[in-house]
Formats: structure tokens, sequence, C-alpha cells
């Protein structure tokens, strides 16, 4: 038996994934409470072109007018999760893990740095080294060089009841030129990039996203 049920969400609006994890996520907090079990479970989506903003984020990071992103059919969301502005959008891998941490006997802190393993994981099949960096969430490349640090995925996650909502975003074949409407996750002087930009050719985003699965099923068996 697998420890988590995944779905392949297809392209679906920010709001209809936001209210597919937000039944989930009360689900399995009712059941702990009651002393029930819930399956955990695994959204991957993408997403039209929308903003999220943390409940830590600056509205100042957001870098254009409220009217050019009605202009440019940009959505735009606040929300509960952690973390500071960034950008969802087609060719973006978006996941949406709603896990009971407790079955795998994690911390919150633990949690993100196995997500942040997973990605790890993931990039080195590419034969693309992803690292940390300190003091921000996400898997970064050359995040230690002055000038060439660039975020690949970022983290943010909302957790009660050591039940975890919201996830990552990991930049595929996404179009990076959104990233110029914000500063990415609160940064002004990091870079983002994708794996087509690291790679100079675009990615097979079904390959991507299975390859993905196979190392979450790994890491969370």
């Amino acid at each position: 038996m697998e420890s988590f049920i995944y779905h392949n969400l297809g392209r679906i609006n920010y709001a209809d994934a936001l209210k597919r994890q937000i039944s989930v996520f009360e689900s399995l907090i009712v059941a702990k409470k009651e002393g029930r079990t819930e399956e955990n479970q695994l959204f991957f989506c993408e997403h039209a072109p929308v903003l999220t903003i943390g409940k830590s984020g600056k509205d100042s990071n957001l870098l254009v007018s409220d009217e050019l992103l009605r202009q440019r059919g940009i959505s735009f969301y606040h929300t509960n999760r952690g973390g500071d502005i960034t950008y969802h959008g087609y060719g973006q891998i978006t996941g949406y893990p709603v896990f009971d941490l407790e079955y795998w006997n994690l911390g919150l802190k633990q949690y993100i740095g196995r997500l942040e393993e997973v990605i790890i994981r993931f990039l080195a099949v590419y034969g693309i080294k992803g690292e940390r960096l300190d003091g921000a969430t996400g898997v970064w490349i050359q995040p230690d060089i002055p000038g060439k640090a660039r975020k690949i995925c970022a983290i943010g996650v909302k957790s009660s009841r050591f039940v975890t909502m919201h996830g990552f975003a990991l930049n595929i074949n996404t179009d990076l030129n959104y990233f110029s409407l914000i500063n990415p996750c609160g940064f002004k002087d990091k870079g983002v990039t994708s794996l087509e930009k690291e790679l100079g050719i675009q990615q097979d985003f079904e390959l991507a996203k299975s390859r993905l699965l196979s190392i979450f099923r790994e890491l969370f068996a």
C-alpha cells in the first residue's frame, strides 16, 4: 500500500486547485481529531499565469499595478502559506502535498528539507546540481556565487496539527519573463531559472512529472 494517493490535475486554475487542497487538508485534520486515518494526497498541476504571496510577504515585492495584471490576464492571490511572492504558470510543475507529517514522523523543518531533497535528486537525473541556500527555502543553482545564484524551485507551505498544504513550484519549461513583475520570493539580487534554460532545450513535461513522482515515492515511502 502506498503512503499517499497521487493526482495529476493537469491544467487547472489556482482557485479550483486550492479548493481541492483545502478539502483534503480539513478532512485529514478532522480525522486526526477523531482518531481516524485518512489518505495523504499529492497533487501535481499547472496553473494559468498567477502570482501568489505568502502570509509574511510584502506587497512591495509586486512591481507592477493591479491594472497591468488585469490587462495581461494574471491573477493575484494572498495565501496563508509561508514565503513571499512567487509566480505560477504553464510549463511549471506546481506540487501540493497534503500530508500528515506524523505518518513519517517528521517535523515541519524536516519536511521542508525532504521536499528540497526530492527536487535536488530530480535535478541530478538531468545532470544539474541543485543546492540549498542558508536562510532561504527552495532549491538553487550556484547559490553561493554572487551574480549567478538562481532559484529553480520555490517552496512555501502551511501546517496545522502536522498536516500540510501548499507546496512547491518547479520550473521546467516556464516562461521566466513573468518573474520580472516581482521580486521573486522577496529577493532583489538573485535570479530564477528553469530546466529548459539550464539545458538549452525544451523538456518533456510529462516525463519530468513521472520522474519527480518516482522520487516522491522513494523519499515518502
